[in-house]
């Protein structure tokens, strides 16, 4: 139950982030961030909304009798957190003149947990099947 509950709460506050963030870069740092910088950003909201909506998909599909459903919906949670703000900080940071340079190596360990919750979501489909 704690799951399905962690899934649509983070799904619908991923989903909420990523609207307000979306709006604050084409507004807000439009002016403030390199055209790079900007493009980064844009693909943290991006990678974040798109993870939103699956783990609301997810919520509402997955039977949660398994602790495989569970690290699904942990890899997606927490690679979203580890991709996504990790960008949102680096962009930022660099913008400010104070680049977070730890931030460098979060968003590859974020984007491995995001891998690894697509292999599982995969593995869970084709065991279901056979």
């Amino acid at each position: 139950m704690e799951t399905i509950l962690l899934a649509q709460l983070m799904g619908a506050l991923y989903g909420l982030l990523a609207v307000v963030f979306g709006a604050f870069g084409a507004h807000a740092l439009k002016k403030k961030l390199t055209p790079d910088l900007l493009h980064s950003f844009e693909t943290g909201v991006k990678y974040q909304m798109y993870h939103a909506i699956v783990l609301l998909i997810l919520a509402f599909n997955l039977g949660f009798d398994n602790t495989l459903d569970s690290y699904i919906v942990n890899c997606f949670v927490f690679g979203t957190l580890l991709f996504s703000f990790s960008i949102y900080g680096l962009c930022l940071s660099a913008a400010s003149g104070k680049k977070l340079r730890f931030l460098g190596p979060v968003t590859p360990l974020g984007g491995l947990l995001l891998v690894i919750g697509w292999a599982l979501l995969l593995y869970s489909f084709i065991s279901f099947m056979l």
